[in-house]
């Protein structure tokens, strides 16, 4: 048996017991992990600081993402205690009926068992998985980017710690240790104990998970997020949102990488848009149009309009109508994030009806897609396909369904 399936097997036998917990014991359990985490700061930080120290040659993008501070352990504490406060999904029935046979029938909510999270750089991650998937019943088999192993290893044994304090299995969350890519790809095919897999990175990530693996795939993550200015925009309120969706952390999946501006909005608003972006760093692109207007942009090329930047990057088209941009965003876009800055709201509401996305916005920031804003307490992921969860995945989307049926002899005729 190989270390993949020996792990596989641990997680199937820990996900039974934890499917059977109370909502208090999960909940108890999550405030003990809360508390160890403040408490195993130091040797967090420690083994976060051996990570940073090797991910020098990193882009500066991915070691933001890597990088963990006293504040960011605090939030990721806070955020299992946020997530004992939430609603138990599975401590509920859906719906009951009784049909025409006299056939009591529940539609039951119930974890989906083995999750299997394949992610990059970002070790908040791992206690926001563990959380959500411990809330929801299941057992959850971890296996994070090499740049982070430190930082993981670390979370990971005070998290199962807690879990030991508080008597419950500990292989209910496991960390894979071998960083081979021969392993992760044995993990994606691991199907007779992992139940579902749900990559979280970039686009590279994301596409050789779903072209290599045979468990069933949950796409998270890449996001080419789009804002368009209509005509009317209000102009503070504009720049406002542009600077926030592409300033205030521009390395995650929910910050806009693109801008587009109606023409007739364009002459007035586009100079004092790119100003503000330049001012806060971002190095701007644009088309043709958008360079007549603001001269000396850099000329944004066809790879630009279909990448995910992760960086003080935005690229700028100028269009004449609101057909035109929701048809170039529905080309473009991961379908993650797009939002529309108008004062008519009959032409927010056709926009948000129109595009083709988990999460479509009218006069706010792209940067509100997240399981936390959302109030779902953290998150697993956010999906950006359409079957059986899509958005930020919170408690809910680790569940699934079961019918149970009670008769009194019913036999069908």
């Amino acid at each position: 048996m190989t270390m993949m399936e020996e792990m596989g097997q641990r997680a199937k036998v820990a996900s039974e017991v934890v499917a059977q917990l109370t909502t208090k014991q999960k909940n108890d359990a999550l405030l003990k992990m809360a508390d160890a985490l403040l408490a195993d700061q130091t040797a967090i930080l420690e083994a976060n600081g051996a990570d940073l120290v090797n991910a020098k040659q990193m882009p500066a993008k991915f070691v933001d993402r890597l990088r963990l501070t006293e504040q960011r352990i605090k939030d990721m504490a806070t955020g299992l205690k946020t997530v004992a406060t939430l609603d138990d999904p599975v401590a509920k029935v859906d719906r009951g009926w009784v049909n025409y046979a006299g056939l009591e029938i529940l539609q039951q909510r119930v974890p989906l068992g083995v999750v299997g999270i394949i992610f990059e750089a970002r070790p908040n991650v791992t206690a926001d998985a563990t959380a959500l998937t411990l809330k929801s019943g299941n057992a959850v088999i971890l296996r994070g980017g090499k740049e982070a192993y430190q930082s993981n290893q670390a979370i990971v044994s005070c998290l199962r710690g807690a879990l030991k304090e508080a008597g419950l299995p500990q292989d209910t969350v496991q960390l894979v240790s071998d960083p081979r890519h021969a392993v992760a790809t044995e993990m994606m095919r691991l199907n007779d104990y992992i139940d579902v897999l749900i990559p979280r990175g970039g686009k590279g990530l994301i596409s050789r998970v779903v072209e290599t693996a045979t468990v069933p795939v949950i796409e998270t993550g890449a996001g080419n997020c789009h804002i368009f200015v209509d005509q009317s925009a209000d102009p503070e309120m504009a720049k406002a949102i542009v600077v926030n969706a592409k300033v205030q952390r521009p390395s995650v999946c929910n910050a806009a990488e693109k801008l587009l501006i109606h023409a007739g909005a364009a002459k007035k608003q586009l100079p004092d848009l790119v100003a503000a972006l330049i001012e806060h760093g971002v190095e701007v692109r644009g088309d043709e149009r958008a360079r007549e207007i603001v001269p000396g942009l850099v000329s944004a090329t066809k790879e630009d309009w279909d990448t995910e930047y992760n960086d003080l990057i935005m690229a700028i088209k100028v269009v004449d109508s609101l057909d035109e941009a929701i048809q170039w965003i529905n080309q473009h876009s991961t379908h993650h994030s797009e939002a529309i800055i108008t004062n008519e709201i009959a032409r927010g509401r056709e926009f948000q009806k129109r595009i083709n996305s988990a999460c479509v916005y009218v006069n706010a920031s792209t940067r509100f897609t997240d399981g936390g804003e959302f109030g779902f307490g953290a998150e697993i992921g956010i999906s950006t396909q359409k079957l059986h969860a899509r958005g930020p995945m919170g408690l809910a989307q680790l569940t699934t369904i079961k019918y149970e049926i009670t008769g009194n002899g019913q036999i069908r005729q």
